[in-house]
């Protein structure tokens, strides 16, 4: 099974997130009940109402948390609210599995702010996540995440839209997002974008459960079969777009998926030597592939198109070399989800004409089909030191591969 976090329009926060896990199936009464077990824990604080209804909002049904507290309190240490938490999580009797997840969201929270006022975790103060409310979405989506058994789901999210404009909080005026959010966000692989709303669309609490959930970024939906939906409406409303978070969650085909970057750039002035020792030194730094491609530009020119695919960490070493190897003054580079048969790599023991080689392989399975390949290096060097050709070196490999592994 996979999920599928949609926070491309309205964002989100630690109550549309609970509501759209309410909507996708959750069980709203062992939510309730564990959430008001944990108000013991909040010192200050109680809840007068909790409950969970259907609204309309802007033609989208959705549910919506119906919330009333009463505090004493404006600020708490970070340290108080995460031992309340941990202490509801004890008390209720979640999983380990679910102790970790709630302390890590907190944990994030609680950074966050260590870092951007230069403070230790333990002194953190925190202002507008003081509220109950924040033990009521951590808590509250760590039961809903446990009863639909998505701590050992694949989790993908979407871009995520944080609005636009300014926003005043304890700290006075700034744009946004807050530096808050822009450090939650920060090396956790997930995709932030603007948009023309003049408001916080994804709140702190939000933005550290999410990452918490996932570091699975996506820019579009993978190829699924949909089983269940849930929208969960957040308090806003706008004119334009319904202020909902969905979830969706549903069977995904057999291929893995991750996300590549590919730089592309075409030279029409470097040798074929050039070109060969540019594959070689690309490939040595990292890239998962290279391809060359020739063609014709304007005027009639003719062209070499290198187009190389990598990954995020080895994009500035690639580039240089780009640049340095062949002079380019220009390379496009542009974002690409792969689809990934999942596959293993596995070694053997093989001899052939008295001589003893380690072979490594690599098998796949798709739809109860299994396939290997051999790694052509370890090919090539079989095929010299028994002096066969590539091709019937292969078939010598495979038929031994096939026996061993019983392909």
């Amino acid at each position: 099974m996979v999920v599928v976090i949609d926070p491309q329009i309205a964002g989100i926060s630690g109550d549309m997130l609970l509501c759209s896990l309410v909507d996708l199936g959750a069980d709203k009464n062992k939510i309730i009940d564990g959430i008001k077990q944990s108000e013991k824990f909040f010192s200050n604080s109680s809840i007068k109402k909790i409950d969970f209804q259907k609204i309309q909002k802007h033609g989208i049904q959705a549910v919506q948390l119906i919330l009333e507290v009463e505090e004493n309190i404006h600020e708490r240490k970070g340290s108080e609210i995460r031992k309340a938490i941990t202490d509801s999580i004890k008390s209720i009797g979640l999983s380990k599995k679910a102790k970790i997840f709630s302390e890590s969201c907190i944990d994030t929270l609680i950074s966050s702010e260590s870092k951007i006022h230069g403070i230790s975790d333990d002194s953190v103060h925190l202002h507008e996540v003081s509220s109950i409310d924040t033990l009521v979405d951590i808590v509250g989506i760590t039961i809903a995440l446990e009863d639909l058994e998505l701590f050992d789901e694949k989790i993908l999210c979407l871009p995520i839209s944080v609005g636009g404009g300014s926003i005043t909080f304890s700290h006075g005026t700034m744009s946004n997002p807050a530096s808050a959010i822009l450090e939650i966000f920060k090396n956790s692989n997930l995709i932030i974008k603007g948009n023309s709303a003049n408001e916080e669309l994804t709140t702190p609490t939000g933005a550290c459960i999410l990452v918490n959930m996932t570091i699975n970024s996506v820019e579009y939906y993978p190829s699924m079969k949909i089983v269940s939906i849930g929208y969960g409406a957040g308090k806003k409303d706008f004119e334009t777009f319904s202020n909902v978070l969905k979830i969706v969650r549903g069977s995904e085909n057999n291929f893995e998926i991750d996300s590549v970057k590919i730089l592309e750039t075409n030279v029409d002035d470097v040798s074929g030597e050039i070109l060969g020792n540019l594959i070689e030194k690309i490939m040595e730094n990292g890239a998962k592939d290279v391809s060359i491609y020739q063609g014709i530009t304007k005027k009639g020119r003719p062209t070499n198109l290198v187009s190389v695919i990598c990954s995020d960490e080895n994009v500035e070493e690639i580039v240089d070399i780009l640049v340095l190897e062949t002079g380019t003054l220009g390379i496009r580079i542009s974002e690409s989800n792969r689809f990934i048969v999942p596959r293993t790599i596995h070694t053997v023991s093989i001899t052939l004409s008295g001589k003893s080689f380690q072979v490594n392989y690599k098998k796949s399975s798709f739809k109860g089909k299994t396939d290997f390949k051999i790694e052509f290096d370890d090919l090539k060097n079989v095929s010299n030191i028994i002096d066969k050709s590539i091709k019937a070196t292969e078939l010598l490999l495979r038929k031994e591969i096939e026996k061993l592994d019983d392909i």
